[in-house]
């Protein structure tokens, strides 16, 4: 692929239907149905616990950092109350969206749309969006959630790392409140739920009116360190490191989840506000495994997969190579090793999407 056309109604896309890239029959590690069945069970209790913890955290900090302002004693309870708003917020939007973080439905809705307004996603357009990412991941023209591109513009993902991902949902949230949906986000969104975005955009903005109200009667910065500004400068860089490390540098136009999603161990504080979301290829193959039966799908398919990166700062220099590579050669991918126990790559597959026309 001399160039990639990433636009959801362009020519790269249009070409991946056409040779079945898209809505693929995607690779899966043979596991015993009754297996697979119980570590799809849906639990309310893990869930309520970790919730009780983080929201009960993000309390304690932001008030510890409220009491110590503006003096600089307050900067490291901010850093910590960001990174879990941030950070944990992602986390949480993905695994309530998927309806599998808790049993009951409501709960799974009240967590899915408090962390879609922390991260300014529109909770209508995102639970599409997500679902277009699993069924065509990291397709070009098809996937509407890669971060990075091919050959890759370094700055804007440096960017990410003080809040321009915050910026872009804060933009995009009084579009949608205007104008209602783009044509790519139509694209991947049934009609029926277009007015239903839009509304939301609308009650999103009231509350942001009234942030800034507050803001300017008390003549204090302080609402924009509990909601939106201060979070996005001070805690992304966890929230970013860990989106990057999903899929960045793997391939791209393939259906074997091990060629493009990572998994990487991670300490037990960052496994907690990530929600074992770094057991990302397990994630991808069984997405409606709940978070915390990850880790033992994770041994129980371990041989079937590459090794992991052993921690996150090992999975981000590889990252950053990756990048550097890709700036001159697009077409360059990480190809992990599997274990002699796995299953071959279907590579083949990958062969088949480097005939794809440039879009021009």
């Amino acid at each position: 692929m001399s160039k990639r056309d990433y636009s959801l109604l362009g020519p790269n896309g249009r070409h991946a239907v056409k040779i079945g890239l898209a809505a693929a029959d995607w690779y899966h590690t043979d596991i015993p149905r009754k297996k697979i069945k119980d570590l799809m069970e849906r639990r309310d209790g893990p869930a309520i616990r970790d919730q009780i913890i983080y929201y009960g955290a993000m309390i304690v900090l932001a008030g510890i950092g409220i009491a110590l302002w503006p003096t600089l004693w307050s900067l490291p309870f901010w850093i910590a109350y960001s990174v879990l708003y941030t950070s944990g917020s992602d986390s949480r939007w993905h695994e309530a969206g998927h309806g599998t973080a808790f049993k009951t439905r409501w709960m799974n809705n009240v967590v899915y749309h408090i962390a879609c307004f922390m991260l300014f996603r529109n909770p209508t357009l995102w639970r599409w969006s997500h679902a277009r990412h699993h069924t065509d991941t990291i397709v070009v023209g098809r996937d509407p959630e890669i971060i990075t591109m091919r050959p890759p513009v370094v700055y804007k993902a440096i960017l990410l790392y003080i809040g321009l991902h915050t910026w872009d949902g804060f933009l995009a949230m009084f579009r949608h409140a205007a104008k209602g949906l783009n044509e790519e986000e139509k694209s991947f969104t049934p009609e029926k739920e277009w007015p239903k975005a839009q509304f939301t955009a609308r009650v999103w903005v009231g509350i942001i009116a009234l942030t800034v109200l507050t803001a300017l009667v008390t003549w204090s910065f302080l609402p924009f360190m509990v909601v939106g500004l201060g979070p996005a400068v001070l805690g992304s860089f966890h929230f970013i490191t860990t989106g990057l490390l999903q899929h960045t540098g793997m391939a791209d136009n393939v259906i074997d989840h091990r060629l493009n999603t990572r998994t990487v161990y991670l300490n037990p504080i960052s496994r907690f506000i990530y929600w074992n979301m770094n057991y990302h290829v397990e994630h991808h193959m069984f997405p409606m495994v709940p978070y915390h039966a990850l880790p033992k799908l994770h041994e129980l398919i371990k041989d079937d997969l590459p090794v992991p990166n052993r921690n996150m700062f090992e999975g981000m220099r590889e990252v950053v190579v990756a990048l550097r590579r890709q700036k001159t050669d697009p077409e360059y991918r990480i190809e992990k090793v599997l274990p002699s126990t796995a299953k071959p790559y279907r590579m083949d597959l990958h062969d088949i999407a480097l005939e794809i026309p440039a879009a021009a």
